[in-house]
């Protein structure tokens, strides 16, 4: 076989579709973004070549996987071939493109895809190492000292849209909460798609951050280290509690007016279940008040109830944390006008040409 296997950096280099041939369960529990799926063996076969691996040994546990292969190779090369058309469409590239594959540590899976498709007269690259040496450089990355000004605030106050106006205007930002798919509170799952796994959460932190400078300002909105069932990555989280901080401050009419923009559009059974989860902490009393104000769709009654709550869990992972600049952000309107104030509050004079950028850009 002469196809080539390619250390990580390198194998990022090369355009070309990417297949991850590992079985489905490997890939949801994580993979490299905009990788395809196509296994070579679904859960089933892979359990079953791996009983026999442990109880006869490898000589029989390959002979068992080329015999599930031969029955389907047919079907994958479909899928491959389906794969590398739609690449070229997509890309509307028709040039000679090499085929990235990766499995597991770089071994059979990978190399048996790889022969086949040179068969073809077909590029194929493969990864030294596999997904376990992808996840390694995942993991080495949050070790690296990040230029980070964390976004915070009360419930309401709107940092997850300033975030945005950030990135509209090409700054650096991590967006936690989009790649989590939650908003971090009890309500935080409403309307949006299923969570990722908590290692494909870290893969896409991972692959965001190496697309940035890590002498620039990077911003992230404060988080609780646990968003929905994600966690953020420990040595992240930890340059966020000691990275400079903006703390927004907005009226309590600005904030009610922001949580019912947001929560008021969902279906109230969706809503009261979400008030019970915290019904403990609420006590009777705010949760009963809560309930009644979602029946009669009072939503300025159901956010009152709440923020209470949520105020006092602000406060609380606000403690010992020193270096914040408080920003009044009341009944100003969240467009492009606010960014210079914002970019002025966390300037040093190291910073004057991202502020400068941000004045030009209004």
């Amino acid at each position: 076989m002469y196809f080539k296997r390619k250390e990580l950096e390198k194998f990022r280099s090369f355009k070309g579709p990417l297949i991850d041939v590992r079985s489905p369960s490997e890939y949801y529990k994580g993979h490299l973004p905009n990788s395809i799926n196509i296994p070579l063996f679904d859960n089933d076969e892979r359990s079953i070549i791996g009983t026999i691996y442990k109880k006869e040994g490898r000589k029989k546990a390959v002979i068992e996987g080329l015999k599930i292969f031969e029955k389907k190779m047919e079907l994958i090369l479909d899928n491959l071939f389906m794969s590398i058309e739609s690449y070229k469409t997509i890309t509307n590239k028709n040039n000679e493109l090499f085929i990235r594959i990766y499995c597991s540590r770089g071994g059979m899976r990978s190399q048996s895809i790889a022969w086949l498709l040179e068969k073809y007269k077909l590029n194929p690259i493969t990864l030294k190492g596999g997904y376990k040496i992808y996840r390694r450089w995942v993991l080495d990355s949050f070790s690296n000292k990040l230029n980070l000004v964390v976004i915070g605030g009360k419930t309401g106050t709107g940092k997850t849209r300033l975030l945005s106006l950030l990135e509209k205007y090409k700054y650096q930002t991590i967006d936690l909460e989009g790649f989590a798919c939650h908003r971090g509170s009890t309500f935080g799952g409403l309307g949006m798609k299923e969570q990722p796994s908590n290692e494909q959460f870290e893969n896409m932190i991972a692959e965001k951050l190496n697309s940035f400078r890590c002498s620039n300002n990077i911003f992230v909105e404060a988080e609780s280290a646990n968003i929905g069932k994600c966690k953020i990555p420990h040595e992240f989280f930890n340059q966020m509690k000691t990275s400079r901080r903006i703390e927004i401050l907005r009226s309590e009419s600005n904030r009610l007016d922001e949580l019912i923009d947001t929560y008021s559009v969902f279906k109230k059974e969706e809503l009261k279940e979400s008030v019970l989860r915290i019904k403990k902490r609420l006590g009777p009393q705010r949760t009963k008040i809560a309930l009644e104000s979602i029946n009669n769709e009072k939503w300025d009654l159901v956010c009152k109830s709440v923020l209470n709550y949520y105020d006092k869990c602000y406060e609380f992972e606000k403690v010992g944390k020193t270096n914040i600049k408080t920003l009044d952000l009341t009944d100003k309107k969240y467009d492009e006008k606010i960014l210079e104030l914002s970019l002025i509050h966390i300037s040093e004079p190291t910073r004057q040409a991202e502020i400068s950028y941000a004045v030009f850009c209004l």
